[in-house]
């Protein structure tokens, strides 16, 4: 797995045999077929859209009874998102968030890959929901391959005459802080794709000051199945609090990384064996991506849910999994991805200017063994100044992460500071981290 591209390729177990896995829902034409789905193989296995009227109520309804929330990060209730929408009137407009910027993520692009109808599907039928006349796709411009492939899909479903709505694609710069929702509408306002802190909120006034409903591309791709099968069929898997599937990208030192399918409530112990198990002894797990948490090897028991995990101050975040094992420096990897995360910030105000870099510079020297003594106060001072205060969230990504390292891996901490870095700490990279080069352009 690169930080650009994304291959097709299955997960490691078919979770439509009877050995405990989820049952395929989002990949199951994937596994009845082994090809990514055209429109005719979407129509053939799933049917058309009960596309409905325009303000659709009935909708919102069956999204808020099965209980679907986000699968972008955040896990916000998409039910209330559509009705936010809806209540404010006049033309709504829809963008689908397929940006994906966690570099260790790839389900977003794995589904596109696959199932580009049934996320499309989902983007109309919210459209026709909240009463908008447009949706817009949004992608990073560095994915060309993914730009042609969703190219295509549009163009089939133009010919078929199939949605009510005007879909249109878009490539934009490829930031970490880029997937933001307010940055996917600022960009398409014609500013920088950078967050846009200050109110209104989007459902208030987003693209073109209209209200605008921002919805991950997996999230879309659940709501079309609901509106198919209905949230009893949808509650079916999963726990009560936390109904239904979910996508994540499992890689580290596991035999068969990739993406699977897997059901809210299985524990993080199984989602690894499903990657073909561990390589090697696991020493901890990085939960929810970037902005995520470290979690021991001890608690791979835990159920894969919001609600299980937040003791733990985890969430399953963007949906990745990544296996450490005790090979590995947990400190120099931290210290590569806060290094990334510090330039991708977008700059516009002090904790990404300056409280990022501070906390980056001050971990890569506690990872390299150079550290001075009084480095662990002034991370613990300036992982604390961090949250909250930033013009978007991702100093707080930065924040939780640091946190969770130097609690994950406090022995290593002590040994450094004490005797200088590991011999781990010099060896190969283990997480699929970028160059820390800032973006490009905001434009």
């Amino acid at each position: 797995m690169n930080s650009q591209a994304v291959e097709p390729c299955a997960p490691a177990t078919d979770p439509t045999e009877p050995d405990g896995t989820a049952e395929a829902r989002l990949l199951a034409p994937w596994y009845a077929t082994g090809r990514p789905a055209t429109l005719a193989d979407h129509l053939r296995h799933h049917g058309a859209a009960p596309v409905g009227t325009s303000a659709s109520s009935p909708l919102v309804e069956a999204v808020e009874a099965a209980g679907l929330t986000g699968r972008g990060g955040a896990g916000f209730p998409t039910a209330r998102k559509l009705r936010a929408v809806a209540d404010r009137g006049g033309r709504a407009v829809v963008v689908v968030n397929a940006m994906e910027s966690e570099p260790a993520s790839r389900k977003d692009q794995f589904l596109l890959a696959v199932a580009p109808h049934l996320v499309l599907d989902g983007a109309v039928l919210a459209a026709r929901a909240v009463g908008a006349d447009t949706v817009h796709v949004c992608l990073p411009r560095t994915r060309t391959a993914q730009y042609r492939q969703l190219s295509t899909a549009l163009d089939e479903r133009r010919r078929a005459r199939l949605d009510p709505v005007r879909l249109r694609l878009h490539a934009l710069p490829h930031a970490y802080v880029s997937s933001e929702s307010t940055s996917l509408v600022r960009w398409l306002n014609g500013g920088p794709a950078r967050p846009q802190g200050s109110p209104p909120r989007t459902h208030e006034r987003g693209v073109a000051r209209r209200p605008t409903l921002v919805n991950n591309a997996e999230t879309l791709a659940h709501l079309a199945l609901i509106a198919r099968h209905g949230p009893h069929w949808f509650r079916q898997t999963g726990t009560p609090h936390e109904p239904g599937t979910l996508l994540v990208t499992v890689t580290g030192a596991v035999a068969a990384p990739g993406v699977q399918e897997i059901s809210f409530g299985t524990p993080l112990a199984t989602v690894l064996d499903r990657a073909g198990g561990p390589t090697e002894p696991v020493r901890a797990v990085l939960l929810g991506g970037f902005a995520g948490t470290w979690l021991p090897a001890e608690h791979l028991h835990t159920p894969f849910t919001r609600r299980d995990l937040a003791p733990l101050g985890a969430a399953p975040g963007a949906g990745i999994l990544i296996a450490l094992p005790h090979s590995a420096c947990g400190l120099s990897e931290t210290a590569r991805v806060l290094a990334y995360l510090a330039a991708h910030g977008a700059g516009q105000c002090g904790p990404c200017r300056f409280g990022l870099t501070a906390v980056a510079e001050d971990l890569a020297q506690l990872a390299a063994g150079r550290a001075d003594p009084d480095v662990l106060h002034r991370l613990h001072r300036r992982v604390g100044l961090l949250p909250d205060r930033g013009a978007c969230r991702h100093p707080d990504g930065a924040a939780r992460l640091t946190a969770s390292a130097l609690l994950a891996f406090a022995a290593d901490v002590d040994r450094h500071v004490a005797h200088g870095a590991c011999p781990a700490a010099f060896g190969a990279p283990r997480l699929p981290v970028p160059a820390p080069t800032p973006p490009e352009t905001w434009r």
